[in-house]
């Protein structure tokens, strides 16, 4: 099945944008690898029969020995989630085995050689997309004896723990590796992705994203973290603003976490409880803290003593468009990822995209409003008419390149073209939840009906979203205006 024809014309067109994106990038761009873009073209399959599993992508086999895995929802008996379920251990996670077949050249096939990546603990993962019939996975690789063991999974760098994303609620699969990949091309970090082909203790599952977790991984990879557990010093880590359920021993709780601003748990991600000392713990709270009351003082944009002595202020306009744009409104409360590198300041990570572009399960998201400015630590930067230009100047840059409706219509049309027959059998498998007995989306017309109205429905929102950013984005300036109160109360030297 293909779902679009390229045309000469379209062609033209692309390779025009690609390159005048390209000459407007920063100067790292381009060392980010881009799938559907960059993936070898293979040679045409002949010798496969037409049931059997026959794919560009790579194949994941995931072996668990029949045990079932952790982490499934626990009902009561008005369906609301209690708990999850638990190894016979009393553990989260079982250990696996776990393969890969990704010939160069050739397609691939389950009865090719396959290269053994050792053992890895899995878990299903996930918050309310724990209750979809398509599972999410979190694997961590180990060695025997249960130390991690970073990987390099499908040619992404070494990291020892990932997220195995199943596209389930996003009908067009694609969501989270369009909006990962086009913030690694703005931002300094974002998550890596590869999309793949799972099969889980024999079972075809359909098409997974396998997305590289916001931790350190070896020796620091991509986010420059370090920590010495016996000094008790830092060069970096990373926190999470998410729901709190996570061990006691993970949490933090800084200034926010003690005013309203809060509603979520600030949660360490990095460093971890094994590279955790109270004084490591204490030196990082304190830290952050300090920011946050920074960030929310009389003097929160003096030049001294302000918010920019802390943070990377493009990191954060950054995020907010990206979000803004995809009205990905968890951000900022939920799956919300603050790190602070070797460059000694703070900067945000994307995360989570399953909702975004108008695929909240409760409700449709409105096209025609801001609502991350009010939010958590944007609400203080906003006042900052600095800050508030520099949004507004972004946007505008950003719309001659990574948000022009030709480069995201392109990058669409490209992937689902990239992916083609893998579609076909993950909607094999999975086919029967457009139907109407299995909408997930209320109410139930905005549930698409098939695949091509699903790319068609995504196209739609953005084009109406541009529309309105392109006619109320200086609107935002509202927010800094001059506060006499603030006039008469600041610091000045």
């Amino acid at each position: 099945m293909k779902y679009k024809l390229i045309g000469l014309s379209v062609v033209t067109l692309t390779l025009i944008a690609v390159i005048f994106i390209s000459q407007s990038m920063p100067k790292d761009n381009g060392t980010r690898y881009i799938e559907h873009i960059m993936a070898e073209e293979k040679e045409a399959c002949e010798r496969c029969e037409n049931d059997a599993l026959c794919t560009h992508l790579p194949i994941v086999n995931i072996n668990t020995n029949g045990i079932e895995i952790p982490g499934k929802p626990v009902y009561d008996e008005n369906l609301d989630v209690i708990d999850y379920t638990l190894a016979e251990d009393g553990t989260t996670t079982v250990k696996a085995s776990i393969d890969v077949i990704d010939n160069k050249k050739t397609d691939n096939h389950l009865a090719d050689n396959a290269q053994n990546l050792g053992d890895v603990m899995i878990r299903v993962r996930g918050h309310s997309s724990r209750r979809f019939e398509k599972a999410n996975y979190f694997i961590r690789f180990v060695n025997d004896d249960g130390t991690n063991n970073p990987q390099s999974f499908l040619g992404m760098d070494d990291h020892h723990e990932w997220a195995l994303h199943g596209p389930f609620l996003d009908k067009t699969l694609i969501r989270n590796y369009m909006w990962y990949n086009i913030a690694g091309e703005i931002m300094d970090y974002s998550p890596n992705v590869r999309f793949f082909e799972l099969v889980l203790n024999g079972e075809y599952r359909g098409l997974y994203l396998a997305t590289e977790m916001i931790t350190a991984g070896k020796e620091g990879a991509r986010l420059s973290l370090s920590v010495n557990k016996k000094d008790n010093t830092f060069s970096g880590y990373a926190l999470r603003l998410d729901w709190g359920d996570t061990d006691e021993a993970n949490k933090l709780y800084p200034f926010t976490n003690y005013t309203t601003r809060a509603k979520t748990q600030h949660e360490l991600v990095y460093p971890g409880t094994k590279n955790m000392t109270p004084e490591l713990k204490k030196a990082i709270k304190d830290e952050f803290s300090l920011f946050e009351k920074t960030l929310y003082s009389y003097d929160y944009n003096n030049e001294k003593y302000g918010y920019k002595n802390y943070i990377d202020a493009d990191s954060f306009v950054d995020y907010f468009l990206i979000n803004e744009l995809t009205c990905n409104y968890d951000a900022g409360s939920l799956s919300t990822y603050i790190y602070k590198d070797t460059s000694g300041k703070y900067k945000m990570c994307v995360w989570d995209f399953n909702s975004a572009c108008d695929a909240y399960q409760e409700q449709a998201m409105p096209t025609n409003e801001f609502r991350l400015n009010s939010v958590l630590w944007f609400q203080m930067l906003f006042m900052d008419n600095e800050f508030t230009d520099r949004v507004v100047e972004r946007y505008w840059e950003l719309r001659k390149t990574v948000f022009s409706e030709e480069y995201l219509f392109g990058f669409i049309d490209d992937t689902v073209d990239y992916l083609g027959s893998a579609i076909d059998r993950n909607y094999d498998r999975w086919g029967y939840t457009f139907g109407a007995e299995y909408d997930l989306l209320h109410p139930n017309e905005r549930n698409p009906r098939n695949y091509e109205e699903s790319i068609k429905q995504l196209k739609s929102f953005l084009t109406k979203r541009l529309t309105f950013m392109d006619e109320n984005i200086e609107s935002l300036k509202q927010y800094s205006a001059e506060s006499k109160t603030k006039k008469y109360n600041e610091v000045s030297d």
